[in-house]
């Protein structure tokens, strides 16, 4: 069969479009310079590998030939991965939001002007036939290219407006004279609150997303009430409650670790089945701080678990991280995961199947197609009450019955897995992965995120700049802004759990990247893309948290942090604008700017920062009982006396006999402390304890 233009592409998701009859083009010059030249519109479709009706579509219109030619005739067809092309991906989204009202999502489906690329007509997903209120593919292709045609004017004339429009979500410039306060700090507590589910956990209503920045905020909102001598007990309710039965649920998987994208119910039972790394990393670290904050057994097993299957299935032979596993295997959704109770009676004994089948519900109805997703139905009390087991017989059971599935799902077809490696995505997971490692004093962990980042470095910075992708030995696309802030908040988690002067100094190095060529010196805040990056018909400043982190929120927190370690106040003055830019948008809808919060907080009430300078055998001590609590507002650099011409005030905090440690708070730092047990009781004075008491 003949390839059309996507068959030289490394992407995965365009690879599976590489025999469609649809004569697909990659986004680039040449396409673009085709559709001018043409007068053809564009069909640009954004989607990604993981994405279950992406796939849908694909089968029902895009490997259609009839559908195909209706495609070609009338427009040059342009196929994106968003995972790839997020820069793309942003702006479209917005634009599909402007011209319909309603939010996205993908496949993205947008038509575009093939002189200046502006989207007239935008939508998601089209069915081959017209159901459920949408028109048939084809009918809308007609339609479409009848209406260039026929009215070109009116087109040309909506255009302006949205070009207008969308150079109107950016903020105008920032107050210099505004006055940051903690109210926006209080006004996210309340809104989560409000949209708290009372009995499954989360926010809001299916489909229900994990939201780990929402969660994050909760906790840290916690801790600092707790350090105020304002017991919160209900805050920390809605983070256990949540992380709880997410643990428990279809949205974890149960057998082999790793949480799925979310839930397409309230009660996290039945998710849609991608596991996507960009929210297993920071489920992973917040799961390890919950563990810390409350010592409950759930939540460390859930982070090691987390954590093992990212090892185990998601980390390269080079050490980076793979991009997502697909929803669908065999053609069918979910069809890797889920069970029918005639497979687990043939693979069980008696006793382990009565004690699986009361936990995971296989004695009610089945939830999903005819088949069971595991999800928890049943205590371990509850076990034992029903079948006269002790705890430990119970979780014995459960244990090897688990096991005992885990090993014959090994051999089904395996959900199919993207295996980009992303900066930004690694960079999460590498921050979520060194968390765990050091929070659960797991140095497997550590040094799996050490790897990843020693990849990056090798293989996705060239000539001062990061790369956006690689795959096959390739790595390519100039990075966003997303790259460069979330790499720097990894590289700095990693270093409280194994300091490397190298590693401090690429951070700086990539901090000054960010600040050349992504902030904004005269509006504030940082563009998404680069001041050399390919011209676009809009240039998004991103400053609310979507799946992931926003890129100003994590810029500005990184830069508040490095500034305070390193003295450098360049960096806290444009972490400072970005807050002042963004006031309004944070004032209005606190609770969607989490990591913009993150960075508030940091700015008006700077974190403790604890260096500690000691001989190897002292040093590992004193950097335990550092990290010994949940102290979010705590950040810790163990550094080996023999380290010397370190970066700004670090240089100053030198070591002095056996061990010294400094603790700072921004840049004002007291006397230094020599004792270990002098240590530990400056160190209670930041440390709210108010989660039960560690067994």
């Amino acid at each position: 069969m003949a390839k059309n233009g996507l068959a030289g592409a490394t992407s995965p998701y365009l690879l599976q479009h590489a025999d469609n009859p649809v004569d697909w083009h990659q986004w680039g010059e040449e396409a673009l310079t085709l559709a001018r030249e043409e007068d053809r519109p564009i069909l640009l479709s954004i989607g990604y590998s993981a994405c279950h009706w992406c796939h849908v579509m694909a089968h029902e219109s895009f490997e259609d030939a009839a559908t195909a030619a209706l495609m070609n005739e009338f427009f040059v067809n342009i196929k994106v991965d968003r995972e790839e092309r997020p820069d793309l991906d942003s702006i479209y989204q917005s634009a599909h939001q402007l011209l319909t009202q309603r939010p996205g999502g993908w496949p993205l489906t947008v038509f575009l002007t093939p002189d200046d690329q502006t989207p007239f007509f935008a939508g998601t997903y089209f069915p081959r036939v017209a159901r459920h209120g949408l028109p048939a593919f084809g009918d809308l292709l007609r339609g479409i290219a009848n209406a260039y045609q026929e009215q070109y004017a009116e087109i040309r004339e909506q255009n302006l407006a949205l070009r207008e429009a969308l150079s109107r979500l950016n903020p105008a410039h920032g107050n210099a004279g505004q006055v940051l306060d903690a109210s926006p700090l209080e006004g996210a507590h309340g809104q989560l609150l409000a949209s708290f589910d009372e009995v499954h956990g989360g926010f809001g209503r299916a489909p229900k997303f994990p939201h780990p920045t929402n969660l994050v905020r909760m906790l840290r909102h916690w801790s600092l009430s707790g350090n105020r001598n304002q017991a919160d007990p209900r805050t920390l309710f809605v983070v256990d409650h949540t992380l709880t039965r997410m643990a428990l649920s279809g949205i974890n998987d149960q057998l082999g670790g790793g949480f799925c994208r979310y839930s397409t119910d309230n009660a996290w039972m039945i998710p849609h089945f991608e596991k996507m790394l960009y929210d297993n990393g920071p489920l992973l670290g917040l799961y390890s701080d919950l563990w810390r904050a409350t010592a409950k057994p759930l939540f460390q097993e859930t982070a090691c678990a987390t954590a093992e299957w990212v090892i185990r299935e998601m980390q390269s032979p080079e050490g980076g991280y793979y991009a997502s596993l697909d929803a669908d295997s065999e053609g069918e959704e979910g069809r890797f995961y889920v069970w029918s109770a005639d497979e687990i009676r043939a693979l069980l004994d008696e006793n382990e199947y009565r004690h699986l089948a009361c936990y995971y519900g296989l004695d009610r109805k089945p939830n999903f197609e005819g088949r069971w997703q595991l999800h928890n139905f049943a205590s371990i009390a509850e076990l034992n009450q029903r079948f006269g087991t002790t705890g430990e017989e119970a979780a014995t059971l459960l244990d090897s019955a688990r096991e005992k599935l885990l090993q014959s799902r090994a051999s089904r077809v395996r959900p199919g897995r993207d295996e980009k490696i992303l900066t930004s995505w690694n960079a999460l997971m590498i921050k979520g992965i060194a968390r765990a490692g050091r929070l659960l004093e797991r140095s497997d962990f550590v040094a799996s995120a050490e790897r990843a980042l020693r990849f990056i470095r090798l293989h996705m910075w060239r000539d001062g700049r990061l790369l956006a992708t690689h795959k096959d030995g390739r790595s390519q696309l100039p990075a966003y802004l997303d790259d460069y802030a979330f790499l720097i908040d990894a590289i700095l988690e990693q270093l409280q759990a194994r300091w490397s002067a190298d590693n401090l100094k690429f951070a700086i190095t990539l901090a000054e990247v960010v600040m050349q060529r992504f902030h904004d010196p005269s509006g504030g805040g940082f563009f998404f893309t680069a001041d050399d990056h390919e011209k676009l018909i809009h240039r998004p400043k991103p400053f609310s948290d979507n799946a992931t982190p926003a890129g100003n929120g994590v810029a500005a927190f990184v830069l508040i942090r490095l500034g305070h370690l390193l003295g450098e106040e360049r960096y806290i003055s444009a972490a400072e604008g970005t807050l002042k830019i963004a006031w309004q948008q944070i004032r209005q809808l606190p609770h969607a700017h989490g990591t913009l919060l993150d960075a508030l907080e940091e700015l008006i009430n700077p974190t403790e920062i604890v260096v500690i300078r000691a001989d190897d055998a002292e040093l590992e001590r004193w950097r335990r009982r550092a990290s010994k609590h949940y102290t979010p507002r705590r950040y810790t650099l163990a550094i080996p006396a023999t380290e010397a011409d370190l970066p700004g005030l670090l240089d100053a905090r030198r070591a002095s006999g056996p061990v010294i440690a400094y603790i700072c708070s921004g840049i004002r730092c007291e006397s230094p402390i020599e004792d270990l047990s002098a240590f530990d009781k400056r160190l209670s004075v930041t440390e709210y304890r108010g989660a039960p008491k560690r067994q």
